[in-house]
């Protein structure tokens, strides 16, 4: 029965934590919570696993509809028999003035009765560093990368505290710093510069960390908090009971087909590799408007004509190619549907970029667990989807995930 329960805003970020968790020891689990049997699969993957991690779609959700999907969640793995439990969200900390993150971990504090939990969305493997509260990626602050100009969540500000502290009741006085030189002394010094910021009355421990190491002294020093919250990186300081959770399969040979509606700076340069050696066709949503079935029935038979190079359905390629954000709802929804007549005719991998796309296309799918298998790229591995209408294998990447030339060597790694 599964011990540790987690709540992740997004499906990419899920599958991005339940691989940490795979290599840190855990059988991990991850069950989609939007789906109507989420109840009855969260028990039966509890059962087989040693962790589990709900996948939500909360991210941009309006406040109050993200707190209480989280607080579903969270019931849901507390009735599983989970008596650890974790809020995963984005190594850039995504997040508007109002929330979601200051919320959602706000509310899950209070309804487990706990004191102080910290928060580390570092993930240095793939840039993401916190320093002094400040939150870079790479070597840019975070109000100074292409994270400023995120349609949805635009960052201004790379100052975690300042970040927080709208989003909390208590406002700054609910949030204070553990500083890289209390880190670098040591598990016992962050334990007791938590305790110290808990006795002054903050429930919320920011904790610099600008390497794997730091990030391991922290997760030693909150071996006894009941709750954590942070990027995926955090866990690979987390101890399972197995020297190894992840499972060993190759995807199925057959067409080589990328679905991306990410507009990240990572992705777009993945789908460039991909054009300069290979073939796709962008989706633009005007023309989607004007035709859906013609435009989705054309990328179905592109994609399975192809050769034994990848194919890429894509949003956007470059900078240049802008997508408002009123148009997302209609590209996820082709890609969603594109993915369902792909399996139909026999596609049994698909890699899907972006959060948002994964989310629609595992829900078009039916998918109802995904079980971790080979990581391809820090943060990014390919997964058995479990469904009625047979197995797939899919890499589900977050967009900011991933080098360049991953959708070309992704069906090669995974073998």
């Amino acid at each position: 029965m599964a011990t540790l329960g987690a709540i992740a805003d997004d499906l990419t970020g899920a599958t991005d934590l339940a691989l940490t968790l795979t290599a840190a020891g855990f059988r991990t689990t991850v069950v989609l919570g939007a789906d109507p049997h989420a109840e009855r699969r969260t028990a039966e993957a509890a059962d087989d696993a040693d962790a589990v991690v709900v996948a939500l779609k909360s991210r941009t959700m309006p406040v109050d509809e993200a707190v209480a999907v989280s607080l579903d969640a969270l019931a849901w793995l507390r009735r599983a028999g989970c008596e650890r439990f974790y809020v995963k969200y984005c190594s850039t900390f995504d997040s508007t003035p109002e929330g979601n993150i200051g919320p959602v971990s706000e509310a899950a504090l209070e309804a487990l009765g706990e004191e102080v939990t910290v928060v580390a969305p570092a993930f240095p493997a793939n840039g993401r560093t916190v320093y002094r509260g400040h939150l870079f990626v790479g070597d840019e602050p975070l109000d100074e990368s292409s994270m400023r100009h995120h349609p949805l969540t635009p960052m201004t500000d790379s100052n975690l505290l300042r970040l927080l502290e709208p989003q909390l009741t208590r406002g700054a006085d609910d949030v204070a710093l553990v500083p890289w030189p209390v880190v670098s002394r040591g598990a016992d010094a962050v334990r007791a510069a938590i305790a110290r910021a808990r006795e002054d009355g903050a429930r919320f421990v920011v904790v610099d960390a600008l390497d794997d190491a730091d990030l391991r002294t922290l997760a030693a020093a909150t071996d006894d908090l009941r709750l954590l919250t942070g990027g995926s990186a955090l866990a690979q300081g987390l101890s399972g009971p197995r020297t190894e959770g992840r499972e060993g399969f190759a995807p199925p040979d057959g067409p080589r087909v990328v679905l991306s509606g990410s507009a990240s700076r990572a992705t777009q340069g993945q789908v460039r590799h991909v054009l300069a050696t290979g073939a796709g066709l962008r989706l633009r949503a005007d023309d989607l408007r004007a035709d859906f079935g013609a435009v989705v029935s054309g990328a179905v038979t592109e994609a399975l004509g192809g050769t034994a190079a990848p194919f890429v359905v894509y949003a956007t390629a470059s900078p240049e190619d802008v997508v408002d954000t009123a148009d997302a709802p209609i590209i996820e929804e082709a890609l969603a549907e594109i993915a369902e007549r792909l399996v139909a005719a026999g596609v049994r991998s698909l890699l899907v970029a972006g959060g948002e796309t994964s989310g629609a296309v595992v829900r078009s799918l039916g998918v109802g667990s995904l079980a971790l298998g080979p990581e391809v790229d820090p943060g990014v591995a390919w997964t058995r989807a479990r469904r009625d209408g047979g197995d797939l294998h899919l890499m589900l990447k977050s967009g900011n995930f991933g080098a360049r030339d991953l959708f070309v060597r992704a069906w090669e790694a995974g073998a």
